[in-house]
């Protein structure tokens, strides 16, 4: 073996991810080997190396892998690629420092009986940033709505709503990862609870008097597929799009049924 290729089981153990991925990323034309050895073994250059790596900072930055193959495929340099990769990184890094200096002192106010200093105690985390998609979407009456209810939340609202999103996701992939059917029983039973927290955020269609519930549901569905930020949530370890699809699948089941 070429000293400067490693091997597809050395390549997966140093990346955190498994061989089937690597393979996979082969099948689909997102990351080759270098070269392929008589016993069909794959080995990896410096420059696949460089491409995974790539692979994964996109993947951690949400985009689904169709869209990381066009990124790949149309950036001019690997150095400003990496170099606007490390910039988006550096802001994530600055954003979570913050929040952990935000919860830092929660915890010592806290345990020294000191009272809490409200203005500090979100920093770091930005529930504005999607404001202008938002206001495009629904109008400005959604956003300030939204906003509103979210800033009349104490800490523990805010923290148990938080918890809500997570465990639907969690759940969500862990259904769509079981082999379950999207109109299968357990699957529906996430649309419901699905449903039930979109139909809970003030400003939205889903929530307001009147409004189109199952074409808003609808929407959010394919938006969760064609949209790799918000797709990202229900990521499998199969990669790809396919826990969105599951997740837009079983939503549209019971928003047809129960809509």
């Amino acid at each position: 073996m070429n000293e400067n290729e490693w091997s597809i089981q050395q390549i997966a153990k140093l990346a955190g991810t498994t061989s089937r991925t690597l393979r996979h990323y082969d099948d689909i034309g997102l990351l080759a080997p270098s070269s392929i050895g008589y016993n069909g073994y794959r080995q990896y250059d410096q420059a696949a190396l460089v491409r995974l790596q790539r692979i994964l900072l996109l993947r951690e930055l949400g985009l689904g892998l169709p869209q990381i193959g066009d990124v790949l495929d149309h950036s001019a340099s690997e150095t400003h690629a990496l170099e606007t990769h490390l910039s988006l990184l550096r802001q994530e890094q600055d954003r979570l420092a913050r929040q952990i200096a935000s919860v830092e002192s929660t915890i010592t106010a806290l345990e020294g009986g000191e009272r809490l200093m409200a203005e500090n105690m979100f920093d770091g985390f930005d529930h504005t940033q999607y404001k202008d998609e938002v206001e495009q979407r629904w109008g400005t009456q959604a956003y300030a709505d939204s906003d509103r209810w979210w800033r009349s939340m104490d800490a523990d609202a805010k923290a148990a709503w938080q918890q809500q999103v997570s465990d639907l996701g969690r759940d969500w992939i862990a259904a769509a990862e079981s082999g379950i059917a999207p109109d299968s029983d357990e699957a529906q039973a996430v649309a419901k609870r699905h449903v039930e927290w979109l139909t809970g955020i003030p400003g939205t269609p889903a929530a307001a008097p009147g409004g189109d519930v199952k074409g808003y549901v609808l929407g959010l569905g394919e938006m969760y597929v064609a949209d790799p930020r918000f797709g990202a949530n229900y990521a499998t370890s199969a990669g790809g799009t396919a826990g969105a699809e599951f997740v837009r699948d079983a939503l549209r089941v019971y928003a047809e049924a129960n809509l």
